[in-house]
């Protein structure tokens, strides 16, 4: 193990939308820096997030309208501000505190900069859309077009647009100029506070560590712009959509509904599209998770039209080959592989072929099987351990929901003679376990109960909006954070 994981590590899961703040939702400004004085205080040095792009209407992290792109609400404009690197007194409200980012919102903010940038700001501007115009075109042609069809789905678009025509495509970015710059320029500004974040965050030895969807949206700039690389009919609709099988959760299985790969397009390209993706993200992130792993290997193909996830079948995937070519690329791959569920040995065989970290969770441990990999006493040092992750409840949540029969088996395995501390007992496990990044999500170091879980699986509605406020937070709380790291072998000591 190199980079990242090449020392024994504590870190936290949150999104930067559970950041405290006066606006919507958390943003990766003035806030998100005092969490990494924070964490840093408490002897992490890893912050783990979800998917920072765009979201679907109900907020989810994992359903985006593009790989490429920044989610604009994350901006801090008075933040962005203080980095002294745009003109004083710039009109950026109103881009982040539009909740659907609409076209004015972005042209009044672009505006403001042409009006008042200096010639050097203005050049750095224009930099940025020269270095980035091979994601920003698609991108930009893709919102142009669904605010002009009023954010009617790329498939109901007329054919001209739907389809791409070069013709209809450059007449209309000439008509619409400024707001393509305005979409850039939004861009920009996200990518001006991220790679702030990131120094920022990196200069006091904490790591960021993000999160790829291994599906994308349907009704995304990249199924749009890449229709030749997806299972589409000639309309550009799903032949067959993703999910997975039915197992001890789902009678019905999960019905996902995201297009799946023309895996033989893709290596017939060079797995290019891949690589600009995973590209983005290294550019983001100092190490990332390769979301629903196992369908690398094999996936769960569904066909269109179906109610449940019931009539899908296994369909081998191209995980050797792609991991093949971003290793040509890249090197050492700093990814880990959300391996949960029902995983068969030619999974684990590809993870290991590669030398990826595997993921534990701690609350799935209890099941009486001795030889259980998420039991803490098994973890393997090639891993992730974790309390929980975004999809489970709190531990606090997850101990009181256990019958007592249950109890015991959990005081059992982590051999416990006085009545647990909860959740202290999951997260000193984790810690002292083998593994060699330990990850505790925030609502479990803060104690909290089943009213801050921040998703439910296979609920639309409802999720994402959890936020955490620093009243939330004990003043001894890092001090005693910053001690369970120092005595399990987790203090990272940030180089001078």
């Amino acid at each position: 193990m190199s980079g990242v994981l090449a020392r024994r590590r504590a870190g936290v899961l949150l999104h930067p939308t559970s950041l405290p703040g006066t606006g919507p939702n958390g943003a990766i400004g003035a806030e998100a820096w005092r969490f990494v004085d924070w964490l840093a205080a408490g002897g992490f040095s890893v912050w783990q997030t979800l998917p920072i792009g765009p979201v679907d209407s109900y907020g989810s992290p994992y359903c985006q309208r593009s790989s490429y792109a920044g989610y604009p609400r994350l901006l801090d404009t008075a933040h962005l501000e203080s980095l002294r690197v745009l003109p004083r007194g710039l009109d950026l409200a109103t881009a982040a505190a539009s909740p659907d980012n609409t076209e004015p919102s972005r042209n009044d903010a672009y505006r403001s900069f042409a009006r008042a940038a200096t010639a050097e700001q203005r050049r750095a501007f224009a930099r940025f859309v020269r270095r980035e115009r091979r994601r920003l075109l698609p991108y930009g042609l893709f919102e142009l077009c669904s605010e002009r069809f009023a954010q009617a789905p790329w498939w109901q678009w007329p054919p001209v647009f739907r389809d791409r025509r070069r013709a209809a495509l450059l007449e209309f970015l000439a008509e619409g100029k400024e707001q393509f710059r305005s979409i850039a320029f939004e861009q920009y500004l996200f990518a001006l506070e991220w790679t702030a974040l990131k120094r920022y965050a990196n200069d006091r030895g904490v790591y960021l560590f993000g999160d790829l969807p291994f599906y994308v949206d349907q009704n995304s700039v990249e199924v749009w712009w890449n229709r030749e690389l997806f299972a589409l009919d000639a309309d550009g609709k799903p032949r067959e959509v993703a999910g997975v099988p039915p197992d001890y959760f789902s009678e019905d299985g999960q019905l996902w509904g995201n297009p799946l790969y023309d895996w033989d397009a893709m290596q017939r390209r060079g797995f290019d599209w891949w690589l600009v993706r995973l590209e983005t993200q290294l550019e983001r992130f100092d190490l990332v998770r390769i979301d629903h792993f196992r369908a690398l290997e094999s996936y769960w193909a569904v066909p269109a039209g179906a109610k449940t996830a019931r009539g899908g079948e296994w369909r081998k995937g191209r995980g050797a080959e792609l991991l093949t070519a971003l290793r040509a690329k890249a090197g050492d791959l700093p990814l880990v592989a959300e391996d949960l569920g029902i995983i068969t040995d030619e999974v684990r065989a590809l993870r290991d072929r590669f030398d990826l970290p595997r993921m534990v969770v701690a609350q799935f441990a209890f099941d009486g099987r001795a030889d259980n990999p998420h039991l803490p006493a098994n973890h393997v040092r090639n891993s992730v351990a974790y309390t929980g992750t975004h999809d489970n409840d709190t531990t606090v949540g997850w101990y009181a929901g256990l019958d007592e029969h249950a109890r015991d088996a959990v005081r059992r395995a982590l051999a416990l003679e006085a009545p647990p501390r909860v959740p202290e007992l999951l997260i000193d496990a984790v810690y002292d376990s083998a593994s060699q990044l330990a990850v505790i999500p925030m609502q479990d170091l803060l104690g909290l109960g089943s009213e801050s879980r921040m998703n439910v699986p296979g609920r639309a509605a409802g999720n994402w909006g959890w936020r955490f406020d620093w009243s939330d937070v004990d003043v001894g709380l890092a001090a005693r954070s910053h001690a369970r790291a120092e005595r399990s072998g987790r203090l990272v000591a940030r180089a001078r």
